[in-house]
């Protein structure tokens, strides 16, 4: 799909780029979830997946630390670093947070983070299923396993040596 869309000049539209709000390193807690929020089905908001995929955040701050970015920031640059047909949408209701996502324009990544940023959070690294079965049936995106092994393929990352 991303090699279609390059060779096309097409751009290709990241959807949840803060992964729900976890790249934000804030969302410590799923219990204060309210009782309409979407992410209260999904497999990876769990509390067992959740609880496992928090032990992936102090080394993913450290890594927005080492880039002096927030850890939203470092999200959305690894994606812009990706290939510049990679368009994230990151959602928001706060003009805060707008501007935050914003500021990743300025964060450059170099090869070495950017290696090192994949290799943290992967399909090897990340616990449980975007969607639930149900839910998975019902929408038209790829695997996380399958997304990620195609993007590596085809799409070498744009990132300074």
């Amino acid at each position: 799909m991303l090699d279609a869309c390059s060779k096309v000049g097409a751009a290709f539209v990241a959807f949840s780029p803060l992964a729900r709000g976890f790249l934000t390193a804030t969302l410590l807690d799923v219990s204060t979830f309210e009782a309409k929020d979407i992410r209260r089905a999904m497999p990876r908001f769990e509390p067992a997946h959740h609880a496992a995929n928090l032990k992936l955040l102090d080394r993913y701050e450290a890594l927005a630390r080492e880039a002096e970015c927030t850890p939203a920031q470092l999200a959305l640059a690894w994606l812009l670093a990706r290939a510049e047909h990679i368009v994230p949408i990151p959602g928001t209701r706060d003009i805060a947070h707008l501007r935050e996502n914003l500021g990743a324009i300025d964060v450059r990544l170099g090869a070495e983070l950017f290696a090192r940023v994949d290799d943290l959070i992967d399909d090897r690294s990340v616990s449980g299923p975007r969607y639930n079965a149900g839910n998975q049936a019902e929408v038209d995106t790829e695997c996380f396993e399958e997304s990620m092994g195609a993007l590596n393929r085809v799409m070498p990352p744009r990132v300074s040596t």
